[in-house]
């Protein structure tokens, strides 16, 4: 929006342009990357092979729970995602034709009703009426800062993952307290607190107690251990539910040394979380060769990742 659609051409213009910066979106946690892919793909921005280049790449919220669950362990994933979608992704350009522009590409740009995001003339206007969203909102990001600050929250000292969480936690107080109001209720609390935040921890809650029955559990144990080309099979079946916490489960299992990374990669690679979503309202075919090419890729990236002891 703010940069007018300018970039857009020159990104149009660039097949393997599209591609990396279609990775790098994907790697980002959360499925903010995906849509924008999708997006730019509906309007003959990026081709297709961006497209499945950013599913492969992208982890969906699970990235989040990665991330805090083994930190080291999910860059490392991350980099072997960034490698794979592009090789994949540039694969795909070669073999694969692109579809031709039914029309003018690009967005619709309304030159009267411009979003000015950090407008410093609104935000004290902004503050004087506070919404009920913008309240929450910047309650819940200044008690969590508290209780990160006074040690409640965290580690007692101060190490990488504290400063990290002080850095987010400090920007999004800031993204809440100076962005437009139909920002703010549209995009940031309908969409991303009501809608996902719940569905995520109670996702999140489920696969710690399957995880405990697991362990729990000598026989499902060995039988994990002693099936993994079965497990490396189911893991890339259930990556193709376009839905952001079933994957939950593998990453738990991850984390606790009870699966490869091998698994933990093909189920990575073929699912997308909900990110891939409004691509099956553009084109139910097009969401059928993603996941047909996403899901070929991770039983490869996976089979040879087993093969090789990881």
């Amino acid at each position: 929006v703010q940069s007018r659609n300018r970039w857009a051409e020159q990104l149009h213009r660039s097949p393997f342009m599209q591609i990396l910066i279609s990775a790098l979106l994907g790697i980002t946690p959360g499925c903010l990357g995906a849509f924008t892919v999708v997006s730019l793909y509906t309007h003959r921005l990026v081709g297709f092979a961006g497209l499945v280049t950013v599913m492969i790449a992208t982890s969906g919220d699970e990235a989040f729970v990665m991330f805090s669950l083994f930190p080291g362990k999910a860059l490392i994933l991350q980099g072997v995602l960034l490698v794979i979608a592009v090789g994949s992704g540039w694969l795909v350009h070669q073999i694969v034709p692109e579809k031709g522009s039914a029309g003018p590409h690009g967005f619709e740009v309304h030159e009267e009703d411009i979003c000015h995001c950090f407008s410093r003339s609104s935000i004290i206007p902004q503050l004087k009426q506070l919404s009920f969203e913008r309240t929450v909102l910047l309650l819940g990001t200044f008690a969590f800062l508290f209780l990160l600050l006074s040690g409640t929250v965290g580690t007692p000292g101060w190490d990488w993952k504290k400063i990290t969480f002080l850095v987010g936690a400090g920007f999004l107080f800031f993204v809440f307290l100076t962005v437009p109001e139909h920002f703010l209720k549209e995009h940031l609390y309908r969409h991303v607190v009501k809608k996902h935040l719940l569905r995520l921890f109670l996702w999140t809650w489920g696969a710690f107690m399957a995880l405990y029955l697991i362990q729990s559990n000598l026989s499902l144990t060995h039988l994990l251990e002693n099936n993994l080309y079965m497990v490396l099979l189911i893991a890339v079946l259930i990556g193709l539910v376009p839905e952001s916490g079933p994957h939950l489960i593998f990453v738990t299992l991850f984390s606790e040394g009870l699966l490869p990374f091998s698994i933990l990669l093909a189920n990575s690679i073929v699912q997308d979380g909900h990110g891939i979503l409004p691509l099956l309202a553009e084109s139910r075919k097009d969401f059928l060769k993603v996941k047909a090419i996403n899901m070929g890729i991770g039983l490869l990236a996976g089979g040879v990742f087993l093969l090789a002891g990881w």
